[in-house]
Order: structure tokens, then C-alpha cells, then sequence
């Protein structure tokens, strides 16, 4: 392992695993030992002109690291190869942890620009490693050792994964191809760099401003509130509306304005669609390279390549199972879409039930059957007992606890760190929460880690684990109230940060949520079930002003009017899916339409109108940024798997120790150490069936 060693007297420099900190960073933190709460990143001291500098240190401390592996005079070993590979880095690694986390959430232009800079330097880093000849031919000398006996699991998947990481790496191709594939990778980090800083941009680069309050009126006092705020935050008159999804969504739900909703739409659904931030022909280029890659690696398409390494194993075997869970629910989709679609033409809609029409009136059809609407579930949802909620379901179901800590520095006010200790006291984790919007992060929500867990030498190092969310915020007269569906995205992302916090063992790269793309979704997807037992909810939903406890009843509409759309929204997945796979099944560089493309892809799912002008694929930051290329499947893969891994729960108790402790066991702790379809049916006892999914979203 790398370490920084401080100096004895003061005319000796620090040094990183040998190599001496120029004394031009002598004051810079990202290099220093962090005398900080359990080794947090010290936010509070990290300048922007930091990370350049401590990048392109951190870069020649690994490269000495390697060379240090390769000029070994002893045999290569397991320990002294494959080990010392494992534990190479942690200085790169640990400055990436900070810098492409905050990238993500709290950017600027001069962040994107460090970024685009260094990228290349890093892809150049990553194939020098893998294309090393000589890195490689001890690596593989360790692996074709028949005489080598490995009594650990860890160890027998460590050498696995490594093996298996270069020769998907390019280390056996010739020198011609190796060149290439340089050459495609360098290109392939920028392009997909760029993708996300086009997609975000292009989704600030919109708003539209009232300045009438009757286009408002019917709005709902919190929606008019934060429309208001946001006016006030650009220095605008009136009511502005974003792209931001706590901005876009209610509006489109609220509002019966169909010709400002119908401008928002086009706006929403056409970002990076052509204009200053185009990402047509980096979709292209980036599946151009993607499949040159993998026909460099022996591989027809870049889907076959990836899916080698997921559950799933193959793109016929994810082919099938999207088509599993299309065919027997497209016809509940259709008839959901009709229902809405009569619902309001009996409310005067002329004309098609047009996308940018479906909120409103699913949200007044849902009112009017099932007598539910977020503006009667969010009093319940109050973001501070919510998040005492998520805590408590933690402790009912594992024991940890969470206390706030102001000793641990930030990177944004919005932010609160906490420890995480398990039920014995002992430090499992440290968890930042981060719920608010604003311009410097991106949309939607994630788990990430800015340290990950390892063993070395019987001592743990602990993971930092973060949690990025977009929720509504609070306004000058009413705290922040969540809706369900953002209840819902709360649960999911804490299901990741329990497998990171949970993790054991001794290999970062096979701890926590560094785990098949198929299965990462499992831990996260089945917190989502918690959402609608009224035994949990009781625990700690209570009306933000009465006091009063979340009614059985509404809970009951809450369930039905969730299931009276689950064959639509779940349609809507799979069309995602089939989108991906149809990019990554490529064998030929594609030069037409990006929006044909997608909408040929998507025809066997298409259900509402569609509309010219319009293409998501170009913000699809999952696939074409993000690390779901050829994954996006996974969600509907990690539904299975949760729909099938809660039946267990409800059957013993949703509070069952018994069933939790297993779960925690096999699968959260776990990572990556065996086959996640061992550890599954190890848990469960059997391989989940697509059928479980189906039955729980009440189509039989």
C-alpha cells in the first residue's frame, strides 16, 4: 500500500510510496495526511488549483508503483503481483474520489475544464497499465500457476478479476492493436466527458418565466412558492420554471396551461438535441468506438463485451428477458394510456392525449378514483422525519445508527455528515447527505463513495459514502415535503449506501456496490418496498402539523393508485433497455438519425403519440456518460431480484432479524467476493423468476 510518509526533520520532504512531494505541493492537501474525523476529505482546505497539480502528481506516484511491480527481480507472486497491484494507486484514487464527486455534484466551468484536461492523462495512465507487456506476463504467470494454492475466496476472485481486467483491457492484443486501442480509449473518455457536460448544460440553458398570476392560480401553494424562489434567485418578476425535475415535474402535473406545458416538454425532451450543446454525434461516435473496442477484443458487438461480466452473461439472454416482461404486460400499458386518454376527454381534452398532457390528467384521474394526491401524502413526508424514517429502518433492520457530526468538514452548506455505527458501537461509515438542487449539480440521484472499504494488516480502513439527491426545498413558509416518488428515490439510494457502509473484506475492487452492473440495483430497489407498509410507516409518518399519523387508508390509496400505472411506467423501462441494447448491438458505425434510431428502437414499447422534434437519447446520461452502457436492463434485472428478495420479508416479517441478518450477510457485505447468482440463491434459495415481478405490480 502507498503511504505518506511524513518527514523526521524539516529538511526531508513527504513522500507517496517512494516519491518525493516536490515542495511545490508541501501545502497542498490532496497530498497531505489528513489529520481529519476518520481521515475525511478536509473540503474546508481543498482549492480549485489544487487538483491539477496533485492529478498529475498522483499520476507519476502511480507509475512508479507499476514500475516497481515490473522491475521486481523476485518470480511474481500473488502478493507481490497481483496484491501489490490491488493496493497501487491510493493516492490517484483518493483525489479521484473527491474531484469527480464533486464534478458531479457541486461543479463549475473551471471544474469541467480540470476535468477535460486530465482525462486523457488518466486514460493514458490506464493503458500504460494494461498494455504493459511485462505487467502482464507476470500477471498471467501468476494465473496459468497450477502449483498456486489460494485457500481464500477473496484471493481465488482477486486474481480472477485482475486476469480478467487485462485481457478485456487489451493487454494480448499486438503492438498494432494496441495502438488503436489507445487511440479509442483516449477519444471514447473525452466524448463521454463531454456528453454529461452538454446534457447538463443544455438542461440550464432553459427556463421559462411567468410573469401572469392566473397561469399559476391553480397551482399548488408549495409548487407557486418554489416557482417564486427560483424567480427570485435569477432576479425575475413572476414564476420560473426549469428543467430541473423538482422544478419541470410538478409544473407538468399541476398545471393545465397545455401550451406553456407543451413548450416545456419540447424543451425538456429535446436537450442537447441539436443547438450549442449537441450530442448527436457524440452518441454516434461514442457507439462507434464502444463497438471498435470490443471488435479489437474479439468481440461482434460492445453489448457482448460487457454482458460477458453481468449476470445476465449474454445479449440473447437479456434480449429474452426484456421481451419476458414485455409481452405480458404491454396490453396493461395500453390499456392504462386509454384509461387516462377517456379520462380526459370526458374532461374536454380535444385531439390526442398528447405526453406533455399525461401528468395533469393521470394526477386528476388519480385524484378523482382513488381520491389521492401528492399535495395529501407530502404533509406526511416532511424531509426531516423521512430521513429519520430511512435511519430508524436501518436500525430496525440492522442496528446501525446515525449521529450528525459538524467536526467533519462539507463541500457544500446543503450538506450534513454523519457517523454510522453499528449496533456492537463499532464505526461502520461515514454518510454525507446532500438533498437540495442548484445549478452546479447534475440532475437526478446517486449513491457514491468517496472512500471504499478495505483490510490491510487486520485493520479496516472504513468507507465515506454520499448520497446526492434533487428534492423539493423547503421555501420561506413551508419545510421541505417530499413527494412519494422522491420518498421512493430516498429509500433507493440509501439501499446503495447500505452496501457500501455494510461492506467486509479485504479488496476495495470487491467490496460494497463494486459489483455486477445486473445485481447493484438488488440492495437499492428492495428498500423501495418498505415505501407502502403501513407497520414501518406508523413507526414515524406523522402529518408535519397535526402530529397525526399517516392514515391507513390513504396508504391503501397509495398502493392502488401506484399499481394502477405500474404496467405503464414499467413499459416505459423497458423501452430505456431496449434503446441501450439497440446502440450497443451495433456492428456497423451508424450515421443516420439519432432520432430515428431511437424511435425504431423504442416501437416495440411505443404506447403514447409521438412527437417530432423530440429524442431523450441525447441527455440519456446513463448510457452514454455513466457507467449503464449495455446495463440499462439492470433495473428491470434488480426488480426481479427485489420482487422475489421482499416476498422473503413479508413472509417472516418486514422486520424480521432473521431475514435481514441473511440478507446482510449474503449479499451487502459480500460485494463482489463470489458470483452474485451464488450469493442470491444462498440468500433466497432459489434463482428469481420474471413472474415475481409481474405478480407485484398486480398484473397476473
Amino acid at each position: 500500500m502507498s503511504a505518506l510518509t511524513l518527514a523526521a526533520t524539516s529538511s526531508e520532504l513527504p513522500h507517496w510510496g517512494g516519491v518525493r512531494v516536490p515542495e511545490s505541493l508541501i501545502d497542498n492537501p490532496l497530498v497531505q495526511e489528513w489529520d481529519t474525523p476518520y481521515a475525511t476529505p478536509p473540503f474546508d482546505r481543498i482549492q480549485l488549483s489544487d487538483y491539477e497539480p496533485a492529478f498529475d502528481f498522483a499520476i507519476a506516484v502511480n507509475r512508479a508503483e507499476i514500475e516497481s511491480i515490473v522491475n521486481n527481480p523476485e518470480p511474481a507472486t500473488f502478493d507481490n503481483t497481483i496484491v501489490a497491484m490491488e493496493r497501487s494507486g491510493e493516492l490517484l484514487g483518493r483525489i479521484s474520489g473527491v474531484f469527480y464527486n464533486l464534478l458531479e455534484a457541486d461543479s463549475s466551468d473551471e471544474m469541467q475544464e480540470i476535468a477535460m484536461r486530465i482525462s486523457p492523462k488518466l486514460t493514458a495512465l490506464s493503458n500504460d497499465i494494461s498494455l504493459n507487456p511485462q505487467l502482464f506476463a507476470r500477471v498471467k504467470s501468476v494465473y496459468d500457476d497450477k502449483k498456486l494454492k489460494l485457500s481464500s475466496i477473496e484471493d481465488r476472485k482477486l486474481l480472477e478479476n485482475t486476469y480478467k481486467s487485462f485481457a478485456r483491457s487489451g493487454a494480448a492484443l499486438n503492438d498494432a492493436d494496441k495502438e488503436l486501442y489507445r487511440q479509442y480509449t483516449t477519444e471514447l473518455s473525452q466524448l463521454t466527458l463531454q456528453f454529461g457536460q452538454n446534457a447538463l448544460a443544455a438542461t440550464n440553458a432553459f427556463t421559462y418565466n411567468i410573469t401572469d398570476a392566473a397561469l399559476v392560480e391553480e397551482l399548488p401553494d408549495f409548487v407557486k412558492e418554489s416557482l417564486a424562489a427560483e424567480a427570485k434567485a435569477r432576479g425575475q418578476e413572476g414564476w420560473t420554471v426549469t428543467l430541473q425535475a423538482p422544478s419541470y415535474v410538478p409544473f407538468m402535473t399541476y398545471s393545465s396551461q397545455r401550451d406553456i406545458k407543451e413548450k416545456l416538454y419540447r424543451a425538456y425532451n429535446s436537450r442537447a438535441l441539436g443547438g450549442e450543446f449537441d450530442n448527436t454525434e457524440n452518441i454516434k461516435r461514442i457507439t462507434e468506438l464502444r463497438m471498435r473496442i470490443a471488435n479489437l477484443l474479439g468481440y461482434k458487438c460492445y453489448a457482448d463485451y460487457v454482458l460477458e461480466d453481468r449476470m445476465a452473461e449474454s445479449s440473447k439472454a437479456v434480449n429474452k428477458f426484456l421481451d419476458e416482461l414485455l409481452r405480458p404486460t404491454k396490453e396493461y400499458a395500453e390499456k392504462d394510456y386509454r384509461t387516462v386518454a377517456e379520462y380526459a376527454h370526458s374532461k374536454g381534452l380535444e385531439g390526442d392525449l398528447m405526453p406533455w398532457d399525461w401528468s395533469y390528467f393521470n394526477e386528476k384521474y388519480k385524484e378523482e378514483k382513488y381520491a389521492i394526491n401528492d399535495e395529501q401524502i407530502k404533509p406526511y413526508l416532511k424531509l426531516d422525519n423521512v430521513k429519520q424514517g430511512v435511519f430508524m429502518l436501518a436500525n430496525r433492520l440492522y442496528g446501525l445508527t446515525f449521529t450528525p457530526n459538524t467536526d467533519i468538514a462539507v463541500y457544500h452548506p446543503d450538506v450534513t455528515a454523519y457517523d454510522v455505527k453499528d449496533a456492537d458501537g463499532k464505526m461502520l461509515a461515514v454518510l454525507y447527505l446532500d438533498f437540495f438542487p442548484r445549478a452546479s449539480k447534475r440532475a437526478g440521484a446517486w449513491m457514491t463513495e468517496f472512500r471504499g472499504m478495505k483490510t490491510v494488516d487486520g485493520k479496516e480502513q472504513r468507507p465515506l459514502v454520499s448520497l446526492v439527491m434533487n428534492f423539493t426545498k423547503p421555501t420561506e413558509s413551508t419545510p421541505s415535503l417530499l413527494t412519494f416518488d422522491e420518498f421512493n428515490t430516498f429509500l433507493h439510494e440509501f439501499g446503495h449506501s447500505l452496501h457500501g457502509m455494510l461492506a467486509t473484506g479485504k479488496y476495495e475492487s470487491l467490496n460494497g456496490t463494486s459489483v455486477y452492473r445486473d445485481f447493484v440495483e438488488l440492495p437499492s430497489q428492495i428498500m423501495e418496498n418498505w415505501a407502502t407498509e403501513k407497520e414501518y410507516l406508523d413507526l414515524w409518518a406523522v402529518h408535519y402539523l397535526t402530529g397525526e399519523k399517516i392514515p391507513a387508508e390513504l396508504v391503501d390509496k397509495i398502493i392502488a393508485a401506484k399499481n394502477y400505472l405500474a404496467a405503464y411506467f414499467h413499459i416505459r423501462q423497458l423501452s430505456f433497455g431496449l434503446t441501450d441494447m439497440a446502440w450497443h448491438s451495433l456492428t456497423e458505425p451508424y450515421t443516420g438519425s439519432v432520432e430515428e434510431f431511437e424511435r425504431k428502437a423504442m416501437a416495440p414499447t411505443q404506447i403514447t403519440p409521438l412527437v417530432e422534434g423530440t429524442s431523450m437519447c441525447p441527455a440519456f446520461t446513463h448510457i452514454f456518460s455513466g457507467g449503464y452502457a449495455a446495463g440499462y436492463y439492470g433495473y428491470k434485472w434488480a426488480e426481479v431480484l427485489a420482487a422475489d428478495a421482499f416476498s422473503y420479508f413479508k413472509k417472516e416479517g418486514i422486520f424480521n432479524t432473521e431475514v435481514s441478518g441473511k440478507f446482510r450477510r449474503e449479499l451487502l457485505e459480500k460485494g463482489s467476493h463470489e458470483h452474485p447468482m451464488k450469493l442470491y440463491v444462498r440468500f433466497r434459495g432459489h434463482k428469481p423468476q420474471t413472474k415475481a415481478l409481474i405478480e407485484q405490480m398486480g398484473l397476473k
